[in-house]
């Protein structure tokens, strides 16, 4: 006989698959449609490749050097792969794919649990979440935020009531706390400390057991710090005295004390009070182009039920830390963007049941967005007009326009699909957002890659490395080169023309490599390699060539021409293997 568990787990699964299988084959088709991203994915590739050839398993390293600023969770599941599959890149994006669909079934999950009356809410969470087309497409980076969002999400599902337990599970809690530390360090507590110290506004059994709730929160909490001290302790002294200072006091205190993801960023990142409120729309579209979404916002009124007093309670201060902090960037937000989308989704819920007309109303619907992805089908079929066009003379525009015939078809399409009446909108915004940052993505891969596929000069400084040929860097390397090459030697920077010319005269028969603005005849005549990087270039030469064009000297003209890549190849991309 079938139990009352059997029947909720199939409910589970079929909620599962209208969502999951197409977002995970959307996320597979554009996570592999070209290489991994400089800098982002490559410098976390090089350093789980360091960790991996010199076996450091406790101690992250980066070009021959510990490593202070990241914790080593998502090495050690990356390393976890390669033991399986071998070494490859295949694996660490595949597991970014992991994260992703984890976090919307979480999500799915947590919106069961805070509205079991609204069942509306549960299905219709994950549909909005992943509509988001900057958490779409930031989560193709091999990074640590979507990581920390399951660790974040499966923390704050311990502290939510389930038809059997009201108790919060404890040491859940805090080994899930542990994991974000080991995630992304000590800012893990940001995003899961208003839930809990607020717990009493949406939690019936905070509101009658308050000493228990925080004291054993408090313990949970100093366990997952024990976890991360497990680790730092012994990583510490196998890293040496440099390394543990930094880990301890540079880096891991200062996070605390500055209450920010990197000890440094409150100089390297830093904006303005009200960056965060300015850039929330973009971060939240296509929702916050959906009239229907405001007007849900707009009508809440109290009293509030506990789902929504969940996220308002987990958001609204959450927000407003991370928004008094200094250092800031856009994908810091990432753990709450399914926050935001539990919380609009639960006002949508109410809005369908006290406002039955407003939740109907079709100009309050997704038309704007319908129109909007008509107007930009209409700009990219524009664009082969315009690029001849001194005015709009522009790379993007140029590499865009022999593709964007076919694009503007699928905005086309996608525009009338927001145009359709009836129920189902919500899901007709979702998969239109989703299919919206495909799209991009695809127009991106085809107009743009070229500027940040390294393939060229990674395959020099491999051989070179091969050939014991010594090599340096101008200015702050960050790996870019390491995994794809599969180096094994550090690269030396050099800061300042004094150690350019000190490398040259030690190693004649090394290679400098700069990152210049603009490529000058010299690059043109005497490197040998240049190629297009982001909006710059990046240029490989004989030590001894640089080190006497910077001196003023004239250099013997080189054997083999300089080989200069100004444009795509258009050939598809191959994983590293």
């Amino acid at each position: 006989m079938p139990t009352a568990t059997t029947y909720r787990r199939s409910e589970v699964l079929r909620s599962l698959w209208p969502w999951l299988p197409l977002w995970t084959a959307a996320a597979l088709v554009a996570i592999f449609s070209h290489g991994p991203m400089p800098l982002f994915s490559t410098r976390t590739l090089a350093v789980a490749w360091e960790m991996w050839r010199e076996h450091a398993w406790l101690v992250p390293h980066i070009n021959g050097e510990p490593y202070s600023e990241k914790v080593p969770l998502l090495f050690w599941l990356i390393h976890a792969g390669w033991f399986v599959f071998g070494v490859n890149d295949v694996w660490p994006r595949v597991l970014e794919v992991i994260f992703g669909g984890v976090q919307l079934v979480q999500l799915s999950v947590l919106a069961r649990r805070l509205f079991p009356n609204r069942p509306w809410v549960a299905k219709a969470a994950p549909w909005m979440l992943l509509a988001l087309a900057y958490a779409f497409l930031f989560g193709l980076q091999i990074m640590y935020e979507v990581l920390l969002a399951n660790c974040v999400l499966g923390a704050l599902l311990c502290l939510t009531p389930t038809l059997r337990r009201a108790e919060p599970r404890w040491f859940l809690f805090g080994l899930l706390i542990g994991a974000g530390l080991l995630a992304k360090g000590p800012v893990m507590l940001l995003h899961i400390l208003f839930p809990w110290l607020l717990g009493p506004l949406w939690n019936d059994w905070a509101r009658e057991h308050g000493a228990r709730w925080y004291g054993r929160g408090a313990l949970a909490v100093l366990f997952g710090f024990a976890l991360l001290l497990a680790w730092a302790i012994p990583a510490g002294y196998a890293g040496g005295e440099a390394y543990r200072h930094r880990l301890f006091f540079t880096q891991t205190a200062g996070r605390v004390v500055n209450g920010t993801q990197q000890a440094q960023s409150l100089q390297s990142h830093p904006h303005w009070f009200g960056w965060y409120l300015v850039w929330l729309p973009m971060l939240l579209f296509p929702f916050t182009a959906w009239p229907r979404a405001w007007v849900a916002i707009g009508t809440l009124r109290k009293p509030l039920e506990g789902g929504l007093r969940f996220a308002l309670c987990w958001l609204l201060p959450s927000f407003l830390l991370f928004s008094v902090i200094s250092g800031k960037q856009w994908y810091y937000l990432l753990p709450e963007f399914g926050g935001w989308m539990l919380l609009l989704a639960g006002a949508i819920a109410v809005l369908r049941e006290r406002h039955a007309a407003l939740a109907e109303n079709y100009w309050l619907g997704s038309w704007l967005l319908g129109v909007g992805s008509i107007l930009f089908a209409g700009l990219l079929f524009a664009l082969p007009y315009l690029a001849p066009s001194h005015a709009f003379h522009n790379e993007w525009i140029e590499g865009a326009a022999p593709y964007s015939r076919t694009f503007s078809m699928a905005f086309l399409l996608l525009g009338g699909l927001l145009l359709v009446r009836g129920r189902g909108e919500m899901r007709r915004v979702a998969v239109a957002g989703l299919l919206g940052a495909l799209a991009l993505n695809a127009l991106f891969t085809l107009t743009l890659w070229h500027k940040y596929d390294l393939s060229p000069t990674v395959a020099l400084i491999s051989a070179a490395q091969a050939d014991q040929h010594p090599v340096a860097y101008e200015g702050n390397y960050e790996g870019q080169f390491h995994f794809a090459g599969r180096l094994s030697r550090p690269i030396a920077e050099l800061h300042d023309g004094a150690a350019l010319q000190a490398f040259a005269k030690d190693h004649p028969d090394g290679l400098i490599i700069t990152h210049p603005d603009n490529l000058d005849p010299s690059a043109s005549r005497y490197a040998l390699l240049a190629q297009p990087f982001r909006s710059s270039w990046v240029v490989v030469w004989s030590a001894p060539t640089v080190a006497a064009l910077r001196a003023g000297h004239a250099p013997p003209e080189p054997a083999e021409p300089p080989r200069v890549f100004p444009a795509p190849t258009n050939l598809p991309y191959q994983p590293q293997s």
